[in-house]
């Protein structure tokens, strides 16, 4: 099997004209040592790689790249050789370079990298090897510096890329379609074991940019060779203002740019329908949640995910998507946030679930209890249904009473709160009454009976001061079901936020960015019903489980730092004002509404005259996914929800309004969920 290094090269850089050739550090005698330009520094770092056979240079055949063939042809560098190809079709370059090399395992290097470590490279084709993967990277996610950037592929799927590919932007980046399509061609990651690097910007494309590469160069100890990451990491350890000659550039700013700029494209769904005739062999409905099932986006739609990144996911055939769901609501950060993964792997590397507590327990409890106002004491669960389980027995048990009133809302799937009462007897749900949520005129028969309310607190403060003087006069408990609104209106939860505290509130989904973790927190006398003897029993195995424990303890400590919800307040707001233009635009006021507060903006449809009911919400999630949009009912931002993806969500607002608009028009929405989706001619 031949491995040959492929470095990406060529004259016309957009930003730093030239930058290939310019040169670092001081003159010298040796060959490819400081004085050479930035390839000749690339160049020796693949020589230097252990795993690599051969050198080639893929440049084009403009004439400003002739350049590039004379430096080469002057140096004479051993083992390195030359393909030139098209400027603009980059991945048609590289098959080409492939097919002239006669590579079975290929690095791609890019030219304006000239500290890329030999080391990582060989770590790279090392893994490759070890796991047989069609493509292997350092980027995927991106846990080394900008600068360091390594991706192996099999010369298999880089000829399956070249043949399929018809989206310029697949062409220009070489390897986009293999990464997305990793259900066909399979991928690994070389992580780095040195956290925080990711942040670190060791590339050449701007003039601040060459200001620090000269920096490092001149600095590099090259009696040891090629510089390692570890060498440039001492570098700027010992000189740290260094980093600020280049501070400030948004990492593939110009690829998300591309996308946000690309035109509609033609989606299709073969591997989702085949992977969904598979697991309804095996599972009931063919998914483990209701809402990311077959029932919620009609047919056809994607059905199955393979991986995310940041604010994006990709679906088993390839395509991609802005997450407007958010895996319902826990990625708060994005998938794959770097200081999240890394509490994670360094948690898995010391075990996951013990036979005795941890002091992870106390320490994240330490921190719920400074954060949120009502918690006193803290005891953590799995999901919302055993939180909020947990909490209508606990204030049952406090109270001596039985009856819970449900002020609206989605509580879980226990008997007392479940609405789907198949399988569930008379007297697990008698207790439990759902009231209006706009109610004020409890029946006074009910005053002295009710242990607890219970109510979502997204609604407006007049009506949650009113629950809690109504608790408060009657001896009820007042218990907030904050696992949505928890971390997302405030650090506080919306109890904080609305300045009501309740007596026991119930914490989930975005604590942890996507880890399985819950809590519930409140007053301490009412929580010590939850000790022996005659407690309250909740306990579960998996209640201390140390790697949700450690997500959720880094993602508050990211939500701190980085101030997510302010933004998501902002991105909120200016995502819904946005969208009421568009929906006035179109005269669909009276279809289409949105309210809630800007971290959580809701969508409520009503559907046209003689119109199928529920037509007009499936038919918004199917076009909006159709165009490049996973949206449920409402916008369920994350902090990774940056300018380019807002506007490829408008994008498909503006799409999936127009076929809206039409149907209204024409009446035919069983027609347009029959088929629809971005018209063919649309690439």
């Amino acid at each position: 099997m031949k491995t040959v290094a492929i470095i990406q090269a060529r004259m016309g850089s957009t930003r730093l004209p030239g930058k290939v050739l310019m040169p670092l550090g001081k003159d010298s005698p040796n060959e490819l040592l400081p004085g050479e330009p930035v390839l000749g520094w690339c160049v020796r770092a693949c020589l230097n790689a252990p795993g690599v056979d051969e050198v080639w240079i893929a440049t084009s055949t403009l004439p400003a790249d002739d350049a590039i063939v004379a430096w080469l042809n002057t140096n004479k560098p051993s083992g390195v050789l030359c393909w030139r190809g098209s400027e603009t079709d980059v991945l048609s370059r590289f098959a080409g370079a492939i097919e002239a090399s006669g590579a079975d395992i290929v690095l791609r290097i890019t030219g304006d990298c000239p500290f890329i470590d030999p080391k990582v490279i060989g770590e790279v084709i090392q893994l490759q090897k070890r796991t047989g993967a069609s493509y292997v990277s350092n980027v995927d996610p991106r846990t080394y510096p900008d600068g360091l950037d390594v991706e192996c592929f099999t010369k298999e799927a880089l000829m399956a890329a070249h043949a399929n590919a018809k989206r310029p932007i697949d062409r220009d980046t070489v390897t986009y379609w293999i990464r997305r399509n990793q259900k066909r061609w399979p991928a690994e990651s070389l992580i780095n074991p040195i956290p925080g690097m990711e942040n670190e910007r060791w590339v050449l494309d701007t003039e601040a940019d060459l200001k620090f590469c000269q920096a490092i160069a001149a600095r590099c100890p090259w009696y040891k060779g090629p510089p390692s990451q570890l060498d440039i990491l001492g570098i700027l350890d010992k000189e740290p203002a260094l980093r600020k000659l280049n501070a400030g550039h948004v990492m593939n700013e110009r690829f998300y740019d591309a996308l946000a700029e690309e035109p509609l494209h033609r989606r299709s769904y073969t591997y989702s329908q085949a992977c969904l005739a598979r697991a309804e062999d095996s599972i009931p409905l063919g998914a483990q949640t209701f809402s990311k099932s077959k029932l919620q986006y009609p047919q056809p739609s994607p059905l199955f995910v393979t991986h995310g990144q940041g604010a994006l996911v990709w679906d088993v055939d390839g395509n991609e998507y802005v997450d407007c769901v958010s895996a319902l609501l826990p990625n708060i950060l994005g998938y794959r946030e770097p200081r999240v993964d890394s509490a994670i792997r360094r948690q898995l590397s010391k075990g996951i679930s013990f036979s005795l507590a941890t002091e992870l327990e106390a320490e994240l409890a330490e921190t719920l209890r400074r954060l949120i106002p009502c918690a006193e004491m803290v005891r953590f669960g799995k999901n919302g249904t055993d939180v909020t389980t947990a909490a209508v027995r606990v204030a049952r048990a406090f109270t001596d009473r039985s009856m819970v009133l449900i002020c609206g809302g989605y509580h879980g799937w226990a008997a007392w709160s479940c609405e789907r009462r198949e399988g569930i007897m008379l007297s697990e749900w008698a207790d439990t009454i759902r009231v209006d949520f706009g109610f004020r005129d409890i029946p006074k028969e009910w005053e002295n009976e009710v242990a607890a309310v219970i109510v979502e607190p997204e609604s407006d403060v007049l009506y949650l001061r009113f629950l809690r003087e109504w608790c408060d006069k009657h001896g009820a408990l007042l218990i907030f079901d904050e696992v949505i609104t928890g971390f997302r209106f405030d650090l506080g939860g919306a109890q904080k936020f609305f300045s009501v505290k309740p007596d026991l509130a119930c914490f989930g989904k975005a604590m942890a960015n996507g880890m399985p973790l819950s809590a519930i927190v409140g007053r301490r006398d009412i929580m010590m019903k939850m000790v022996p003897p005659d407690n309250v029993f909740f306990s579960g195995t998996f209640f201390g489980e140390t790697l949700s424990l450690a997500a959720s303890i880094a993602t508050i400590k990211v939500l701190e730092q980085d101030d997510v919800i302010n933004s998501l307040w902002l991105t909120g707001g200016a995502l819904e004002r946005e969208v009421r233009t568009r929906i006035a635009k179109r005269g669909l006021t009276d279809y289409i509404m949105t309210y809630g507060a800007a971290p959580l903006v809701r969508l409520h449809f009503k559907d046209a005259e003689r119109a199928p009911e529920g037509s007009m919400p499936a038919l918004f999630r199917k076009e909006m996914a159709a165009s490049g949009t996973l949206i449920a009912a409402s916008h369920n931002l994350c902090a990774a929800h940056g300018p380019s993806e807002i506007k490829r969500i408008l994008k498909s607002y503006d799409h999936a309004l127009d076929v809206i608009k039409d149907a209204v028009k024409k009446n035919d929405f069983a027609a347009r969920l029959a088929g629809g989706g971005v018209e063919p001619g649309v690439r």
